[in-house]
């Protein structure tokens, strides 16, 4: 009941915000991230609502919103897409584990330090999540696209990892969480929208997203330093098709739309990524030229090589093994054969 519910009223909304396109084109229902973050402005809504239209000359038409302005929980954009509800949607990858806990390993905390590295890291694993969202929710993968990594939002002094245990964090990912709690700090699941409100109320001491993220949403307004060891990986996201609308495109469309996601969406996200921290650390320190608006005053603290060193045998020694016991061992011996060869990684099977 609470399924058919999200669906009604996820069809009313579209119903409600989109005109009647021409009968003779390819209609494509598109859900996009959240709208109040760069990806979404920069990448997503341009990509969706212009240039795919324009480069068709009319064969497509796309109706476009986003989860967050039609009130459907993150955890339930790719049950939605699996029924059909629209056509096409996105949405950080991490918010699916629950139903899918094998893709997880698309974004493992601490393995990829530079733009270039977590992309090598998610074309590894691309295979991948392409059978993951066949079987899991009867959808095409179209492309996975970066946030940037995401770091440590603190209200009150940290001078290094040690300084987070026995501390409330919000995670990113269940991953992040897990790390967390290894690491002794309390692992608290708070809504990205509700992350201001928490920290302002000590509900929560830190939290963790993209640099950039907590910069548009003013994180830097209710927390006071900045960590900036990748602790919740880069949160990539998952843009898909529903199977059933993909396989009733021809071959040509398919094939156009591939390639103009690949070229004009996939690929610029991408290379934004390559500069996005330090623009954004410039942003919610000030310490340099900030790109996005006037710059915030956060403590920026840098970490060890002993913290990093000390973060990864606690990713290696407890985080993974437990992903077996989640995922199975058949998805992860084939993640060690990918993304573990990939990264430098092995998790152990025995």
């Amino acid at each position: 009941m609470k399924k058919m519910v999200s669906s009604l009223l996820a069809v009313s909304a579209f119903g409600a915000g989109f005109a009647v396109t021409p009968a003779f084109a390819e209609d494509l229902s598109v859900v996009g991230s959240w709208s109040s973050l760069p990806l979404y402005k920069q990448y997503e809504s341009p990509f969706w609502t212009e240039t795919l239209p324009a480069d068709s000359k009319g064969d497509i038409n796309v109706q476009m919103t986003t989860h967050d302005q039609m009130g459907i929980g993150v955890g339930d954009v790719f049950r939605l897409l699996n029924d059909g509800v629209f056509d096409v949607a996105m949405t950080v990858g991490d918010y699916a584990v629950g139903d899918a806990p094998e893709l997880e390993g698309l974004d493992v905390p601490l393995v990829a330090s530079t733009a270039a590295e977590a992309q090598a890291m998610v074309d590894a694993a691309r295979p991948m999540v392409d059978d993951i969202f066949a079987e899991r929710f009867n959808s095409k993968v179209l492309a996975i696209a970066p946030y940037p990594p995401q770091v440590v939002f603190c209200a009150g002094e940290v001078n290094s990892l040690a300084d987070l245990a026995g501390k409330k964090v919000r995670g990113s990912g269940r991953m992040t969480t897990k790390f967390l709690e290894a690491l002794g700090a309390n692992g608290v699941n708070v809504a990205f929208s509700e992350v201001p409100g928490a920290l302002e109320r000590g509900v929560i001491d830190c939290a963790v997203t993209g640099a950039g993220s907590g910069y548009s949403a003013g994180w830097w307004e209710v927390s006071d330093h900045l960590m900036t060891i990748p602790l919740g990986g880069w949160d990539p996201v998952v843009t898909a098709m529903n199977m059933d609308k993909w396989d009733s495109l021809n071959a040509d469309q398919q094939a156009f739309i591939m390639d103009e996601i690949k070229g004009k969406f996939e690929a610029p996200a991408w290379a934004s990524a390559a500069n996005a921290l330090k623009d954004d650390v410039a942003c919610l320190t000030g310490n340099g030229d900030c790109p996005a608006g006037d710059p915030a005053s956060m403590t920026l603290v840098e970490v060890s090589e002993a913290d990093i060193a000390k973060a990864k045998d606690i990713l290696t020694a407890t985080v993974l093994p437990e992903w077996v016991e989640r995922a199975g061992k058949d998805w992860v011996a084939r993640w060690n054969d990918s993304v573990g060869a990939t990264v430098g990684v092995t998790v152990p099977l025995d």
